[in-house]
């Protein structure tokens, strides 16, 4: 009984001293991702490959070819913290959880501007009948892959409030501080992220078809996916900045162009953004 109790003081003393010496290194908090939250605010610019644009209605069913278009900065603004005209510029918000040391899930919101290049020749394809008593029968015809400018009183369109694409995002995150010999990251670390990512689009559009008056409303118009890859430096452990290169696919299949419900368009193209963004990361 004695060597028993004996065997258990000398465990209990080791179990205490590797306590105590556990408590004197304290671990720092970059040192581990699981549980965190991050949220982050920010900006884009953004281009898109050309595209086919099909327009549908009770009086016309056409297409134009390879139409090409540019996004909207705005440049460095005060609009980008600005609560009543955050929506101007082109921003990205993104919120989400570190599932483990690697892994993260999200939900983002990038808001993206599309606009048509005014005044460009596109190729038309398809029939247009509209009532001689429309400002719009002016371009009524059967048309046969034959050019046509695209000015104003044909066809304004753009989605600039905005190309919408709220999504879901699956990311890989690891830090690579020891490739440049950073020794406290909790005052500088600097880690890589890449990543996936699908949703749904819902844009504002801005369509001026045929001198027809706008749909003027928000409507979920398609579906997009996206990959990702970006730097992300940590400031002060709480703090971030991040840049981000996202090109994806976005297939707009319901695009509501005018007031009447039988007026459609749709559309496909890739884009690439570059984002560039501010953050924070915490335990709760």
């Amino acid at each position: 009984m004695i060597k028993i109790k004996f065997f258990l003081s000398i465990i209990l003393s080791l179990i205490t001293l590797s306590l105590l010496a556990q408590e004197s290194k304290p671990t720092r908090y970059t040192a581990s991702n699981t549980g965190k939250f991050f949220v982050s605010w920010g900006g884009n610019r953004t281009s898109f490959t050309n595209s086919d644009i099909t327009f549908k209605g009770a009086d016309y069913d056409f297409t134009l070819t390879d139409v090409k278009s540019h996004d909207k900065p705005k440049g460095w603004h005060i609009d980008y913290i600005n609560p009543g005209r955050m929506t101007i510029p082109q921003t990205n918000a993104k919120i989400g959880y570190f599932i483990n040391e690697h892994y993260t899930v999200a939900i983002g919101l990038d808001h993206m501007k599309y606009v048509m290049t005014q005044n460009q020749t596109a190729q038309i394809d398809g029939d247009i009948n509209m009532p001689i008593t429309e400002p719009g029968a002016v371009f009524n015809g059967s048309y046969n892959n034959v050019p046509i400018q695209l000015t104003q009183d044909f066809l304004k369109f753009e989605h600039t409030d905005g190309l919408n694409f709220i999504y879901s995002e699956f990311s890989r995150f690891d830090d690579i501080s020891s490739l440049f010999n950073i020794k406290n990251t909790d005052v500088f670390q600097v880690n890589i992220t890449e990543g996936i990512g699908a949703g749904v689009l819902y844009p504002k559009t801005n369509a001026t078809l045929l001198s027809k008056e706008r749909h003027d409303d928000f409507h979920i118009s398609g579906y997009g996916v996206a990959l990702s890859a970006g730097l992300h430096l940590n400031f002060f452990k709480y703090f971030y900045i991040r840049g981000d290169l996202k090109g994806g696919f976005i297939d707009m299949n319901k695009i509501r162009t005018t007031k009447s419900g039988a007026d459609s368009a749709s559309q496909s193209f890739f884009y690439l953004q570059r984002v560039l963004s501010l953050g924070g990361i915490f335990r709760l």
